[in-house]
């Protein structure tokens, strides 16, 4: 069996890490809102994929992610009087109503991203060790994308290709325009957790934890 290799852009034999086994880890929903068709097409390409590789004879476990933490869930919870927390396990119960009616298969496990912030802040930790992200004053924490000379090569971009369309908020102290949040500083009225950089939530699909 052949798959396409996005990194070497040319189809390569399968070969398991563990004979028999694949571990498949796939982007699930941010949980503020019903998912639509644009969101629906990669969770049928995940499950189509998933269900030809056990044709194929193997064990799969099929990783994917809720995204329960995020700035667009914090607005919706705050403009309908409840909390993030009621939000994402209403519109979790939503995703998976509209999921199995598409005939999409459970997942082995969906973790949820506050079910994490421990993991989470650990590897923001790491990155800042390593010299890959920074934290600023505001107690917000950004990866520095030009550390990683190989960013965007899966995509076959160059870093300097993509500057026009970055860009630099008055209220952020990005080093660099490309750079991307991590995780968020504390706003008042908004779920947050202890960090080393300040009572925060984890950066999202659309935002970072603070």
């Amino acid at each position: 069996m052949q798959v396409y290799n996005t990194m070497t852009r040319r189809k390569e034999p399968l070969v398991p890490i563990k004979e028999g086994e694949i571990s498949m880890y796939v982007c699930g929903p941010t949980v503020y809102d019903y998912f639509h068709i644009g969101n629906a097409r990669p969770f049928v390409v995940f499950d189509t994929m998933r269900r030809y590789l056990e044709y194929r004879g193997y064990k799969v476990k099929y990783v994917q992610n809720f995204t329960d933490i995020d700035d667009k869930m914090i607005n919706r919870a705050n403009k309908e009087g409840t909390t993030v927390k009621e939000l994402g396990d209403r519109f979790i119960q939503e995703y998976y109503h509209d999921a199995d009616a598409l005939g999409i298969e459970r997942a082995t496990v969906n973790p949820r991203a506050t079910e994490h912030i421990g993991d989470i802040i650990k590897l923001v930790k790491k990155l800042i060790e390593k010299g890959h992200a920074y934290a600023t004053d505001s107690g917000d924490v950004y990866f520095s994308v030009r550390s990683f000379p190989g960013y965007g090569k899966l995509k076959g971009q160059d870093i300097d290709d993509m500057e026009n369309g970055a860009r630099i908020s008055p209220t952020e102290q990005k080093h660099d325009p490309l750079d991307f949040a991590l995780w968020k500083g504390e706003k008042p009225g908004e779920p947050s957790w202890p960090s080393p950089w300040a009572r925060a939530v984890p950066a999202g699909t659309s935002s970072a934890p603070r």
